[in-house]
């Protein structure tokens, strides 16, 4: 109920802060015995745990520098002598698909961390798309159908961190046989919704197809604005970037002892924008294209528009804590049949991960129910494993990538600067083709591995 109340209200009210706060409400009032006095003291309790957990915080933090970041790239005048280069210079940009498929590429070669994947892209994408009047909306389809499904398909990431843990628990119960690493490639080599999304996020750009919402999707004038400013050299946005990306490497590598899969994500990405505002003070201030004052202001203004940002996301963490409690995701899991024919058991497990991950708004809580009961369920039938796995992942990020209430839906908006429900109602087409492609392909596979065997 309380997902559902968020994601009815989120789409009808287009409020997203409110909507997440009504059903964090309704959560906690249903944990608390419905008592108003009990709610009351387990909403107070629960932010304030919230606030207390190191990622949580680094999390907000990230959300509020990416402002700051972004109004200097605009104040130094580093997005304008981007554009100019690409669109006069030399020529690259010169139409509404060249202009996406910037994005895109960025969105396939940078699957280290999805938030800063799909940061870049918007940051890259979004000054290109206002100049060949691409609307938000669109942009933000790209950044948000290259992130996460290639995080999940190029797992030497976070994402391949957290399931090659849950692979490790399940040949430690005896329920599989191997090595976790083989088992991960194995499952991923199924990850069909993944797979698809990036499929048709590519032909959607190339053939410029605008579907549903989408046609109603106006673009924005932002660029207008943008050509009072003056044009600086390419590099006041390249280097930047480029900081960017090799930071998130390098804290992953620290945070993990050495090993990049065992980094800390919000950690990387938190030390990640501090360390680029650090470059960009010596880059504009000391050589001297942009005052002390104004790094600081801009650095301020662009905080104060991303706080309301970093306010949803914290709403968004606390709804999932009371999902999580509620244990939303268990009762959906529960509610599958023993009485599956193993021909379509990868599809139905690929189902209940998309409507769990849609419901409580993450692909990684998905993971951890699922992978649980999936494994002993292919098991149990003599079903393909690695299909089964497969189906959780596709699942879990199909799920997420269609929820309002998802975090990474939320980012993908940010970086794209489109309203989240905008956002959410323009994707949801593409998304649903992705999802019955993937969705076929459980089922046929299902029955060729089956014959085989």
């Amino acid at each position: 109920m309380p997902s559902l109340l968020a994601i009815a209200l989120a789409l009808y009210s287009r409020n997203v802060l409110l909507s997440l706060f009504g059903g964090t409400l309704l959560g906690l009032f249903i944990l608390s015995d419905y008592s108003f006095v009990g709610t009351l003291t387990s909403t107070y309790e629960l932010f304030i745990s919230l606030l207390s957990e190191a990622w949580i915080l680094k999390t907000l933090a990230f959300a509020i520098l990416v402002g700051s970041v972004m109004e200097l790239l605009q104040s130094s005048g580093g997005i304008d002598g981007f554009v100019k280069f690409m669109t006069q210079k030399s020529k690259l940009v010169n139409s509404a698909r060249s202009a996406l498929m910037v994005s895109y590429i960025i969105g396939l070669v940078i699957f280290i961390e999805s938030s800063i994947t799909s940061l870049i892209a918007g940051a890259v994408g979004r000054p290109l798309c206002d100049k060949e009047g691409v609307p938000h909306a669109k942009l933000a389809y790209v950044c948000d159908s290259t992130s996460a499904p290639v995080s999940s398909l190029l797992v030497l990431n976070g994402w391949g961190a957290l399931l090659l843990g849950l692979i490790a628990t399940q040949i430690d119960a005896g329920l599989i046989e191997g090595d976790s690493v083989t088992w991960l490639i194995e499952s991923v080599a199924y990850n069909f919704y993944a797979m698809s999304a990036v499929v048709v996020t590519f032909i959607v750009i190339w053939f410029g197809i605008d579907i549903g919402p989408m046609k109603k999707a106006t673009p924005s004038n932002t660029h207008a604005e943008l050509k009072t400013k003056k044009s600086a050299p390419i590099s006041y946005m390249l280097v930047p970037i480029s900081v960017m990306i090799v930071s998130v490497f390098l804290f992953l590598y620290i945070s993990g002892e050495g090993d990049i899969l065992k980094g800390s994500g919000s950690s990387s990405i938190f030390y990640t924008m501090l360390v680029t505002l650090g470059v960009m003070y010596l880059l504009y201030v000391v050589r001297g294209s942009m005052s002390a004052k104004s790094y600081m202001s801009a650095v301020f203004v662009g905080a104060k528009k991303l706080f309301g940002i970093a306010m949803v996301l914290l709403f968004a963490f606390a709804i999932g804590k009371v999902t999580g409690e509620l244990k939303t995701g268990l009762y959906l899991a529960s509610l599958a049949t023993e009485s599956l024919s193993p021909y379509l058991l990868a599809a139905a497990i690929f189902l209940l991960s998309s409507v769990i991950s849609f419901s409580t708004g993450t692909s990684w809580g998905t993971f951890s129910i699922m992978i649980p009961i999936a494994v002993p369920m292919a098991v149990g039938l003599d079903a393909n494993v690695a299909l089964a796995m497969g189906a959780v992942i596709s699942g879990g990020v199909f799920g997420d990538h269609c929820s309002p209430i998802s975090d990474t839906t939320i980012i993908s908006s940010l970086a794209a600067d489109c309203d989240v429900v905008e956002h959410v109602k323009t994707q949801l087409p593409y998304a649903l083709i992705s999802g019955i492609i993937a969705l076929l392909g459980f089922v046929l596979f299902a029955f060729m591995t089956a014959q085989s065997s």
